[in-house]
């Protein structure tokens, strides 16, 4: 295998899939997780390719843009890696990845997967779902599903199950509450924490504001 070449093709891939993808979940979206996450790697061992295919490929059918199902990622993954000749144990890698990449698949249900490759992926893939632009995604997508930005009456809910969160319509700040405040304490690398601790600061100060202007406090 030409590991740059498959790369560069996979890169190539990814921008046309996502050219019409909703905001949060674009181009920019998966050029920041490959960031993040090659970022990561330098303090992991870990196989880089692996890691670079994974991030550039983990949001390439995202189930809540495909009427949940969350078997279309990994497939297309896996064809388009066949296409370019990859090695069948790194494309079986890649889908599960994929397949368990996801905040959703961390309520209740046991994962049979791990590996340090996705603990990395994972990890940057969240960190890109907090802080300044982790806020900005929020809101972006709870405008795309036109939900409320904020009702005083609807508390979050603490103890969502997978199903439940995958079928929820509360207001974007309650996401605050129901994942994004989670994300700190489940970064799998400390590089990853010590970054997601500065983030998780940003989005308090954030949200104090928030509510500040909300009751006409300042």
């Amino acid at each position: 295998m030409d590991k740059n070449q498959i790369i560069k093709n996979t890169t190539a891939f990814v921008q046309d899939v996502l050219k019409d993808a909703e905001g949060g979940h674009d181009w920019f979206h998966t050029q920041r997780v490959l960031h993040n996450a090659l970022l990561i790697a330098k303090e992991e061992n870990v196989d880089e390719f692996v890691v670079t295919l994974g991030a550039l490929l983990h949001d390439i059918a995202d189930a809540k843009f495909n009427d949940g199902d969350e078997t279309i990622g990994p497939k297309k993954a896996r064809t388009f890696l066949k296409s370019q000749q990859v090695d069948e144990a790194v494309i079986s890698h890649v889908e599960n990845i994929i397949k368990y990449i996801s905040f959703k698949n961390s309520l209740g249900a046991y994962q049979s997967f791990s590996s340090k490759e996705l603990d990395v992926v994972q990890d940057a893939d969240r960190l890109d779902a907090i802080g300044a632009i982790g806020i900005a995604r929020a809101f972006n997508y709870g405008g795309f599903k036109n939900r409320t930005l904020y009702d005083p009456g609807i508390a979050p809910n603490l103890e969502m199950t997978k199903e439940a969160y995958k079928k929820s319509t509360a207001p974007t700040v309650n996401h605050f509450y129901e994942k994004l405040f989670l994300l700190k304490d489940k970064m799998n690398t400390n590089a990853a924490w010590k970054i997601a601790a500065v983030r998780h600061n940003f989005m308090e100060r954030f949200l104090e504001q928030f509510y500040a202007e909300w009751n006409g406090e300042k």
